[in-house]
């Protein structure tokens, strides 16, 4: 019987850098298209219809129709609208008032991107994008500015262009998001770190992951690292030096690996992942999907104030600044200025180990979180151990004699 496999689909960020290429071809050569071809940075090759083309002789639009795949994405079957028009010779700072974003190849013009309806605005600190600058983040930034660049040089043409994105059903979908409670307003963001949208099938995904671990486990592996996502995957490769071969990619499901490596009979479990995650963890949550609530500002208080009150005294502003933070990276800052991060994130790590270590049914689980802005935060006291482990440079006998005697 065939497999029924999840259709994969392809970012807001990939629509909207190929109607920008797609826009600049037409208006740097005159010609007609219908398709466009497009590189995402996980390799796939996009290759999108285009609609609603407009043209004369200073600007193209088109708009590609974004396929989520099996995904149950708000902005599915949406048209992502993109526009390339030829920049008139303007005074000195001039730009600055009408232009957000600035690409500059050496030896070029620079390019120019802006955005129209349905785009959002951030408003508050600690995202990818600063503060009053329409939220297209910065892969598909450079997926826009590259696929462009790539029109102009093609082309022969060395003069400056402004690009703008829009996506007219924008506003009314924004409300079925988090962007409003994120502080981006009036729209949608332009996302995508892949260009690939993975569908998020729960019951796929668990049975995904369910066979990940049970195909290590008949190996004869017996050590596995989780880890929540790409950003665990990268800080995991770069900055530990580890593979992923002995890893599993768990999302947001840690409560279902952790079991299902219980299960399958593993000794040891290295958990890896971004305090925005983890922190959910140190709270007792096990599936950190946004869609079962955010507690991550009144956990990170929670630990906090816990540590505050053991020291005789609380903070009522650090607790209001820590409550209505935006991110964890800004609630991070806002500890370190205090001088209290440390003892936080140990805390933290501590409380990640033991809520984890229930759900692995006893299994010793060690645990490393971080930031992407402020490096490693925390390890629990034999995470060490676990990553010399993994590098080959402990055997797992040695550990065993030295778990034994302790």
């Amino acid at each position: 019987m065939e497999e029924n496999k999840l259709r994969s689909g392809f970012t807001t960020g990939t629509c909207a850098a190929a109607a920008a290429k797609a826009a600049a071809v037409m208006l740097l050569t005159g010609g007609e298209l219908e398709h466009m071809k497009l590189m995402t940075p996980k390799g796939t090759e996009a290759h999108l219809p285009l609609f609603c083309v407009a043209k004369n002789r200073e600007t193209v639009s088109c708009a590609v129709k974004k396929d989520a795949g099996d995904d149950p994405d708000v902005t599915n079957q949406a048209l992502i609208f993109a526009s390339v028009e030829y920049v008139k010779e303007q005074k000195d700072g001039e730009t600055e008032k009408y232009y957000c974003w600035y690409g500059e190849e050496a030896g070029k013009s620079p390019l120019f991107l802006t955005s129209g309806e349905g785009i959002g605005r951030v408003t508050k600190p600690g995202l990818s994008c600063p503060v009053g600058m329409p939220a297209i983040n910065p892969v598909p930034r450079a997926m826009i500015f590259q696929g462009v660049e790539e029109a102009r040089r093609d082309a022969g043409y060395e003069g400056p262009l402004k690009i703008c994105i829009w996506i007219p059903e924008g506003r009314k979908l924004a409300e079925k998001t988090f962007n409003p409670k994120l502080g981006i307003e009036g729209g949608l963001s332009v996302l995508g770190t892949t260009g690939i949208v993975k569908p998020m099938s729960e019951e796929a995904l668990t049975a995904t992951i369910g066979l990940e671990l049970h195909m290590k486990a008949v190996e004869g592996v017996r050590q596995v690292i989780l880890t929540p996502g790409n950003y665990g995957e990268a800080f995991i490769k770069e900055s530990l030096g580890l593979s992923m071969e002995n890893g599993v990619t768990c999302s947001n499901f840690i409560g279902e690996a952790l079991e299902m490596a219980s299960k399958e009979g593993f000794d040891r479990i290295l958990f890896v992942g971004h305090i925005g995650k983890l922190i959910k963890v140190a709270g007792g949550v096990f599936n950190t999907h946004s869609k079962y609530g955010d507690r991550r500002m009144e956990i990170l208080w929670d630990i906090t104030s816990f540590l505050l009150k053991n020291g005789g005294h609380e903070d009522e502003t650090l607790k209001n600044n820590i409550l209505t933070a935006n991110t964890m990276d800004e609630g991070v800052r806002m500890l370190k200025e205090y001088g209290i991060l440390e003892p936080v994130m140990e805390e933290a790590v501590n409380r990640i180990q033991k809520f984890a270590s229930r759900f692995a049914g006893g299994i010793r689980v060690e645990v490393v979180t971080f930031s992407t802005v402020y490096g490693i935060l925390g390890k629990s006291r034999e995470a060490e151990v676990f990553i010399r482990l993994f590098t080959g440079e402990t055997e797992s006998s040695d550990m065993d004699e030295q778990e034994d005697k302790t």
